[in-house]
């Protein structure tokens, strides 16, 4: 017979379980989060600056490495990146330092930032004319020469080349016709520059835009409805009594200068009116 001692011995095994740290404490969501965050952040700059113009991107490029080392004026804009071009075109015309168009006259573009004529001497008494006329339209003295409805299509600027009078369509309140004549909107205005007019003698220049067609054309009709533009425009000052002598010039510049980012946008169309100093 077989003894108690002969009975194999059960053996029980418990295996520990040591834990790891817990996936390195948590450390890694707080890095994940420091990514994520990144990549917003990238993305939110690719959209901005997909949605900016080129004249605010110049403004910001100028804001971290001006072109200028003294700048008489502020850098400031009003634009959504506060930031438009100090050294811009457009902006130095504003600002009256600039060139008052791409290829200036002599006499004009050698003004530069004084403001002085030719020979040196101080800016004549035509340029308070200017200013004069330019307050009469936009009421910043004394009663408006321009209704409020009417002065909507309206933007005055006081250039190097004189005091430029835009006038421009609006959604809805068209300047010309589908046949290019006139509307009510483009006769009252015309009316109302004129009898402003008369504090000053300066010549004017007639400027003629439209917007560009989205349907590629063979022959181009932009040129000559500028210019057609243009011409309805100077008869209608003729009508109200202007000498004839006192326009300088008229010029079509078609679709090329474009006003706003979008060339096919109706604020394109548009009248300019330059009284010449």
């Amino acid at each position: 017979m077989a003894t108690v001692n002969s009975v194999r011995p059960i053996i029980i095994k418990r295996k520990k379980i040591v834990q790891a740290g817990g996936h390195h404490g948590g450390a890694w969501k707080v890095a994940y989060a420091d990514f994520v965050t990144a990549m917003m952040a990238f993305f939110m700059l690719m959209w901005l600056l997909s949605a900016a113009s080129e004249q605010q991107k110049q403004g910001i490029a100028n804001y971290f490495s001006p072109t200028f080392t003294i700048n008489r004026t502020s850098g400031g804009g009003n634009s959504s990146f506060v930031g438009d071009s100090a050294f811009s075109e457009v902006r130095l015309l504003d600002q009256g330092v600039g060139s008052s168009s791409v290829y200036p006259a002599e006499a004009v573009g050698a003004r530069g930032s004084t403001g002085l004529k030719e020979d040196g001497s101080e800016t004549d008494t035509d340029y308070q004319a200017l200013r004069d006329l330019a307050d009469t339209l936009t009421a910043q003295s004394g009663e408006s020469a321009v209704s409020d409805d009417i002065k909507k299509h309206v933007v005055i600027k006081l250039t190097d080349e004189g005091l430029s009078v835009e006038i421009f369509d609006r959604p809805g309140a068209a300047l010309f016709t589908d046949v290019d004549e006139p509307t009510e909107i483009l006769i009252a205005l015309i009316d109302m520059i004129f009898k402003a007019s008369h504090v000053v003698t300066n010549a004017i220049a007639i400027e003629g835009h439209v917007a560009a067609d989205p349907v590629v054309q063979i022959i181009p009709k932009a040129w000559p409805q500028s210019i057609r533009r243009a011409e309805r425009a100077r008869a209608l000052f003729l009508k109200t009594g202007m000498p004839k002598a006192r326009v300088a010039r008229i010029t079509g510049y078609g679709d090329q200068e474009a006003a706003v980012a979008n060339v096919m946008a109706e604020r394109n169309n548009r009248i300019e009116v330059i009284f010449l100093r």
